[in-house]
């Protein structure tokens, strides 16, 4: 039987070709950042399915001094928030013709700075950083040497472009939730202990600000400082405030996993939820709803949120010089068994 020679490679011109446009505006649509008519941007994926393109990165590099990968940078890639969110974030990149590096950060500033560097030698793109607390984010004095990069989370630096949930809104609607539903002695879990993070900081703010306009006193007692914020340190911080403490009406954890670890140390000892307590979460992780109860949570659409985190690190990459912007990705609260009674 005759060998049979390989099929050319489809290159560039082929894909235009095929689509009836320019090689110029394929390239636009493979470079995701520059705007193209979803008309046309649909005829041309259709023609690089059709055809078998596969862009050649490395040349593309060389001419555009860009590699088509970004980093996105968690704190724990251990926790459900951090597996959603990476999910998210590499189906959202992969639609932008982007690759992915993720990274762990432990909130040790030695691999910020690693990945600043990186970015700086041009070995990615671009940056996707979620620092929880300020001295673990150093940036260059000068502006020029500050990579493409965007903050997720609730750190304020105001050289760098931000996505968020906002963090004291979001709190203070859930508490205000607890507050409508009867409950006047409300305990949070993840206030600041010995880390100061901008989450627990923030977060209690809002929790607080709810109980003066409810007219609710201010009771310190009731903040359950916690600095694992992983189910065996929620466990942990909750069974050691009951061994203390009076039973609240209610817990607002200010974590998935925290919330988690809440609900087995009132298991253990006998507490049903949410006839003894009610207990509500943060971010919605998809497993809270198979919890037993199924957890109340703030939610957000995780999808969204990368969609813009990507988009502000795309129009930096594209323009280092425009301004820094904040965008803020809408909140809801999600009602389910854990407090209603």
């Amino acid at each position: 039987m005759p060998i049979r020679a390989p099929r050319p490679r489809a290159t560039v011109k082929d894909v235009a070709a095929r689509a009836g446009v320019s090689p110029k505006t394929v390239s636009n649509v493979l470079n995701s950042g520059v705007f193209v008519r979803e008309e046309t941007r649909k005829r041309v994926e259709a023609a690089i399915d059709e055809l078998g393109y596969v862009p050649n990165l490395s040349a593309r590099g060389l001419r555009n001094g860009r590699t088509g990968v970004v980093a996105l940078a968690l704190p724990d890639l251990s926790t459900p928030y951090s597996a959603e969110m990476a999910h998210h974030f590499v189906e959202a990149a992969h639609e932008r013709g982007w690759g992915v590096q993720i990274e762990e950060t432990g909130a040790r500033p030695d691999r910020e700075e690693q990945l600043l560097s990186r970015a700086r030698a041009r070995l990615v793109d671009g940056l996707v950083l979620n620092p929880i607390v300020s001295a673990e984010l150093t940036l260059p004095e000068d502006a020029a040497l500050i990579p493409p990069a965007v903050l997720i989370g609730e750190v304020d630096q105001p050289e760098l472009d931000r996505v968020q949930v906002d963090p004291v809104q979001a709190a203070y609607d859930m508490t205000m939730r607890l507050i409508g539903m009867g409950h006047r002695h409300i305990a949070v879990v993840g206030s600041p202990q010995t880390t100061d993070t901008f989450t627990a900081r923030l977060r209690t703010a809002g929790y607080r600000r709810a109980l003066a306009d409810a007219g609710i006193p201010h009771e310190p007692a009731l903040e359950i400082g916690c600095d694992d914020w992983r189910p065996r340190g929620g466990a942990e911080a909750v069974d050691a405030f009951l061994g203390d403490a009076a039973l609240p009406n209610a817990l607002f954890c200010f974590t998935y996993s925290l919330a988690i670890g809440a609900l087995s140390a009132l298991w253990r000892r006998g507490i049903q939820v949410p006839q003894g307590i009610a207990v509500a979460g943060f971010d919605d992780i998809a497993h809270g709803e198979f919890a037993s109860p199924p957890l109340t949570t703030v939610s957000f659409d995780k999808r969204a949120f990368a969609d813009a985190a990507l988009d502000r690190l795309a129009e930096r990459i594209a323009d280092r010089s425009r301004p820094v912007s904040v965008t803020t990705i809408p909140h809801r609260i999600v009602e389910r068994e854990s407090t209603r009674r």
